[in-house]
């Protein structure tokens, strides 16, 4: 009889991951792998294109990004699995070797970013105690990748209050801004650019593609539908409100940004959000550099986590090997898949000029939404049954999924 955990051949013996996860937990794992360090640096790369229509990009993004939410909502129910968006494919097009990248491509953008965003978090670190960067680095991945594997339950509540850090520091910032600018709601029109002014059109299509990187992470929830309570009712509904409340957060806090600093301001530094929090609120930017450093651990955590269950999956699936999805029997976490993604994400952060992947992560993102919609599309024109109960898109939902991050993709070359 194998030991517990070392083989995932015997569903008899082997460890299983647990079902602990509830619908606000999913929310809020959704919210932060979503909000975090991408907007507490993109508002000034934002803006510096867009101007004051910033805001109008990042609702167009979220545009593009909802016909996409649509798509996972009914495919985590028709598949409910880890590895959400190999599995997706696999199920649309049937074909090992397209499965296999694109769980390949999840799982380099996962390490990529968390690597970018250990780098970005030890900068923070760096800035408040004299450290040595590389020193910081490690300790950084080490105690995030020993969170990810202490449990999920612990892992996900641990990353859902760095997340309420997250979102506090940013309603702080609203609240300030209204309640300094009462003029701010009566100004809100300002923000969306005339539709016969093509050049404002232009700069905010441009711009979106930054913003849209804000947004990726919502579909990274998919990869707990093994360890959620009720995935069948909760999963769509932490997909959807996901995705609307970092819409309303990133609109609130970009549209406060633009009517009340001047624009130079915000594109003249690397921390736009702390010149925006202290300008606003009058305090020492020391606290949001906090709250940057919270959003920071946070995100390397999540992403750890991410990408070790998408290795877990498609280890499960026999589509890599099966050592991946050995689960352990104290941890009820896919201990082997957590160590690696760990390693690498350590080996990015200290050796590689990383920047050239981060900045292609949004463009690897949009090539598997792409497969992701089109593989929807495949399944409902093949007339696949679903199971009963699941949430159900329509068919323009996924058609137009597909066209939009395409456009997106394609956008820049044709401007």
């Amino acid at each position: 009889m194998s030991e517990p955990g070392a083989s995932p051949a015997n569903d008899d013996v082997r460890p299983e991951l647990i079902r602990a996860i509830s619908l606000p937990l999913l929310v809020l794992y959704g919210l932060g792998v979503t909000i975090g360090a991408g907007i507490y640096v993109l508002i000034g790369a934002a803006v510096d294109q867009a101007g004051s229509y910033a805001p109008s990009s990042f609702l167009l993004a979220a545009v593009v990004m909802a016909f996409t939410a649509g798509s996972f909502a009914e495919l985590t129910g028709r598949f409910p699995k880890s590895a959400g968006e190999a599995i997706y494919v696999e199920g649309g097009f049937g074909w090992p070797w397209l499965t296999r990248a694109t769980g390949g491509f999840i799982v380099l953008s996962a390490i990529v970013a968390a690597a970018a965003i250990t780098l970005g978090g030890a900068g923070y670190v760096v800035s408040i105690i004299d450290l040595p960067r590389s020193s910081v680095v490690v300790g950084i991945v080490v105690i995030m990748g020993a969170v990810a594997t202490w449990g999920v339950l612990e892992s996900v509540t641990f990353a859902a209050i760095f997340t309420v850090l997250e979102i506090i520091g940013l309603m702080i910032i609203v609240v300030a801004g209204f309640w300094t600018n009462p003029g701010i709601i009566s100004r809100l029109p300002e923000v969306f650019p005339p539709l016969t002014d093509t050049v404002a059109l232009s700069a905010v299509f441009t711009t979106s593609l930054i913003a849209f990187f804000a947004f990726i992470g919502f579909d990274d929830v998919v990869n707990l539908v093994e360890e959620t309570k009720t995935p069948q009712r909760d999963m769509p509904r932490a997909i959807i409100w996901t995705l609307l409340a970092a819409t309303l957060i990133y609109f609130l806090v970009v549209s406060v940004a633009v009517l009340t600093i001047p624009h130079a301001d915000l594109t003249g530094t690397g921390a736009p959000i702390s010149v925006l929090f202290e300008r606003l609120t009058g305090l020492s930017p020391l606290a949001i550099s906090l709250i940057a450093i919270a959003a920071t651990l946070n995100g390397i955590v999540i992403q750890i986590i991410m990408a070790s269950r998408v290795l877990y999956g498609l280890g499960n699936a026999g589509r890599i090997p099966t050592v991946f999805a050995c689960v352990n029997s104290v941890t009820h976490t896919p201990l082997i898949s957590t160590l690696l993604v760990s390693v690498l994400v350590l080996l990015l952060a200290l050796f590689l000029p990383i920047d050239r992947l981060a900045e292609m992560t949004t463009q690897i993102i949009l090539i598997v939404f792409v497969l992701v919609n089109l593989s929807l599309a495949r399944i409902k024109l093949r007339r696949d049954p679903a199971p009963e109960g699941i949430f159900i898109a329509p068919i323009w939902v996924p058609v137009l999924g597909s066209l939009t991050c395409l456009g997106l993709l394609a956008g820049p070359l044709l401007i």
